[in-house]
């Protein structure tokens, strides 16, 4: 399939196209976070402790850092589609395996390969881009990005349920059913984009990757707000169950759940948002989003006296975070459309950097001031967030280059 016939596809049904590849999205995530409400019944039908079974979570995250380093870059290489291909029929065959897992390290050796294979999200986000017409592709990374949101959202919701019902592993085989089904779908109905695009060697485009930081301010500015939103964001989901589940409150776990609810509200900005970054609105949407954020832990401050405030600020914080963070991928993949998965890949270390940095200084703020001291250290990390964006609209370095409206 030529270029020219793969837009003129993309833009006759890009709506279904997106639609698909958002579900897809979706169904990917989830496989990353499924196991968060199922550690309890991991650890007793592997006969190890509840303190040993978190390091599930770990190696599963851990694997999706490494797709990230090393597989997302190879969507400049190799042909998209048969890439998504893969990546979601070895999720399928490493999700059969986790089932079946009877020992630990079977157990942990195929969440490694689960989380490394979940990277398929990020290659997809930029499969939507170049599949969709230039005037739609913020609206398509938006609604591509919902289906991320409403993945990990319906995640954590459904995996319990079905574990009551037939155990753990009947989730991982669901999931795995699942895996299989879209990669029916993707093989059928996902245009091809034809031949791979870059000619150097995979350790050349490795190297690329990280030289992108040196080259493309864009992806270094909108990269910072990436560590900075996401470090808030990891402050606050890392800390928060700490004084929900403490005296006076002592919430039992399902009911800290539903505070994740709130996630709808990221999947309404992150379709917004995108919207209004093809209207050249990135900055202005940018910069009222970081000032929600830093506002937004005014009620989350009160979750002791109210827990409709902390539900409203973590609906805040959410729809900012992820209004921030499509206007961030709109941008980046507009700047280099020739190395768009590495843009990506590069942005997505900065992602995950935040929330590994904010993750470490949530546990220490909590442990030395409560409550208190992490949420003047979300705000804290918000505020400066904003100010860092309105000291490049006042000095006029917002826009990349003169190609495109940031």
């Amino acid at each position: 399939m030529t270029s020219k016939t793969v837009t003129h596809a993309a833009t006759q049904g890009s709506s279904p196209l997106t639609l698909l590849l958002a579900v897809t999205c979706a169904l990917a995530v989830a496989t990353v976070y499924v196991a968060q409400p199922l550690l309890d019944s991991m650890a007793l039908s592997l006969g190890v402790s509840p303190a040993m079974i978190g390091i599930v979570v770990t190696v599963t995250q851990v694997g999706y850092a490494a797709g990230l380093l090393f597989i997302v870059p190879l969507g400049d290489l190799l042909n998209r589609k048969a890439m998504v291909l893969g990546q979601l029929l070895l999720s399928a065959a490493a999700l059969v395996a986790a089932s079946m897992a009877q020992h630990w390290w079977a157990l942990m050796g195929a969440m490694g390969v689960v989380g490394l294979m979940a990277v398929v999200v990020q290659v997809l986000v930029a499969y939507a881009a170049v599949l969709a017409p230039p005037h739609r592709r913020g609206q398509a990374v938006g609604t591509v990005t919902s289906g991320v949101v409403i993945g990990i959202l319906l995640a954590r919701l459904v995996s319990g349920s079905v574990a009551d019902l037939a155990g753990w592993r009947m989730v991982y085989l669901m999931a795995a059913g699942l895996m299989l089904v879209m990669a029916g779908v993707v093989w059928r109905a996902v245009p091809d984009t034809g031949e791979p695009r870059a000619g150097q060697r995979y350790s050349a485009l490795l190297r690329s990757m990280f030289a992108l930081y040196a080259t493309e301010p864009v992806l270094r500015r909108r990269g910072g707000f990436a560590l900075l939103i996401f470090a808030a964001f990891s402050v606050l989901w890392t800390a928060m169950v700490l004084p929900l589940s403490a005296p006076p409150l002592s919430l039992s776990h399902a009911h800290i759940g539903l505070f994740g609810l709130a996630g709808i509200a990221g999947a309404l900005a992150a379709a917004r948002a995108g919207r209004w970054a093809d209207e050249g609105k990135g900055s202005r949407t940018t910069g009222s989003a970081l000032g929600l954020l830093v506002v937004s832990w005014l009620p989350i401050a009160l979750a002791h006296r109210s827990l409709l405030a902390l539900a409203l600020g973590v609906a805040m914080l959410d729809f900012a975070v992820q209004a921030v963070h499509v206007t961030n991928q709109s941008l980046i993949l507009a700047a280099r459309p020739d190395a768009q998965s590495r843009m990506v890949g590069a942005y997505m270390c900065c992602y995950s950097a935040g929330s590994g940095l904010g993750a470490v200084a949530a546990t220490q703020a909590y442990a030395h001031g409560g409550w208190l001291a992490v949420c003047l250290l979300g705000a804290g990390i918000s505020a400066v967030a904003w100010c860092v964006w309105w000291l490049n609209r006042a000095t006029g370095t917002v826009a990349p280059n003169p190609s495109f409206k940031e």
